[in-house]
């Protein structure tokens, strides 16, 4: 009875560790820690094994969370959340493709951990402020002004505009053409003046070591990047939305996601870390259910 609610739940928990901490191979470890908690508990004695997992794994996720901020301070370049190969279900559900996406997990990062762990736990999975209390050991009125706190950040922060999965293909494929052909005003027209790419490759690899801002830069610096390589390019389902794998001498070699408003790119997010690609040999189960 006890694997099959830790299975049954094990999605849902997977899903709350990567929100918290952007890292699937973190998420993972998370997953696992609360299961060995969980196989030392007395499982008669668990009312809501759901709200019981959630909460154990909001607390391993914080104590993991906590830990990781000296290394991401100590980051070669720019850091960027691991991207994940989603399915068309996770498009299907906004809010979850809005909140998994690598836009707000990027503004996620600039909240503290206790209002990352409430505001996740709140808005996303819209857990009640009293278990949410129990999960990071405050009091209920702390943690609705922790959230409103938090609500308020990350719309100040979160991108303007959402749009459909048919208008995310055709632009993004639209700039893939465009970056094929080194057609630079066909790139220009498809960038925001100010868009902004941010690429990670955690020292690793080439990569910008800061973002690049404006049309004119952004696409010079791609067609210089890729102008020079023969590579392959196709879109997929990236943490909810129309996504882009390159490879390169038929080597995963970049993914990468995009923010759209008013039919152009506003931020192009690259990962080419190598050690944050590993997970993309597989569709991500996440869900808020």
């Amino acid at each position: 009875m006890s694997e099959d609610a830790f299975a049954r739940h094990r999605s849902l928990l997977f899903t709350v560790a990567y929100e918290m901490l952007g890292s699937a191979a973190d998420a993972e470890d998370v997953v696992q820690e609360t299961w060995l908690r969980w196989a030392d508990v007395d499982h008669a004695e668990v009312h809501d094994p759901r709200a019981y997992l959630v909460r154990i794994v909001t607390r391993q996720a914080l104590n993991r969370l906590r830990s990781l901020a000296r290394r991401r301070e100590e980051y070669v370049g720019e850091w960027l959340p691991e991207p994940l190969l989603t399915s068309p279900d996770v498009a299907a559900d906004v809010e979850l493709a809005e909140n998994v996406s690598m836009a707000m997990l990027t503004v996620l990062e600039t909240l503290a951990p206790a209002e990352r762990a409430v505001f996740v736990l709140r808005e996303v999975f819209d857990v009640p402020y009293q278990e949410i209390a129990e999960a990071v050991d405050k009091s209920p009125a702390a943690v609705r002004q922790i959230a409103h706190r938090a609500r308020d950040h990350v719309a100040a922060r979160r991108p303007r505009m959402s749009v459909s999965a048919t208008e995310q293909q055709e632009v993004v494929e639209r700039f893939l053409a465009t970056v094929r052909d080194g057609d630079l005003q066909g790139l220009l027209d498809v960038l925001a003046p100010d868009v902004v790419v941010v690429a990670d490759g955690g020292g690793l690899v080439a990569a910008a070591p800061q973002p690049i801002e404006g049309a004119q830069r952004v696409a010079a610096f791609l067609i210089a990047a890729l102008g020079r390589v023969e590579f392959e390019a196709k879109t997929v389902w990236l943490n909810g939305s129309v996504g882009t794998r390159i490879d390169i001498g038929g080597e995963l070699d970049t993914a990468a996601t995009v923010t759209i408003e008013n039919g152009r790119i506003t931020r192009i997010f690259a990962v080419r870390n190598p050690h944050k690609l590993a997970h993309l040999d597989g569709v991500a189960a996440l869900t808020r259910n």
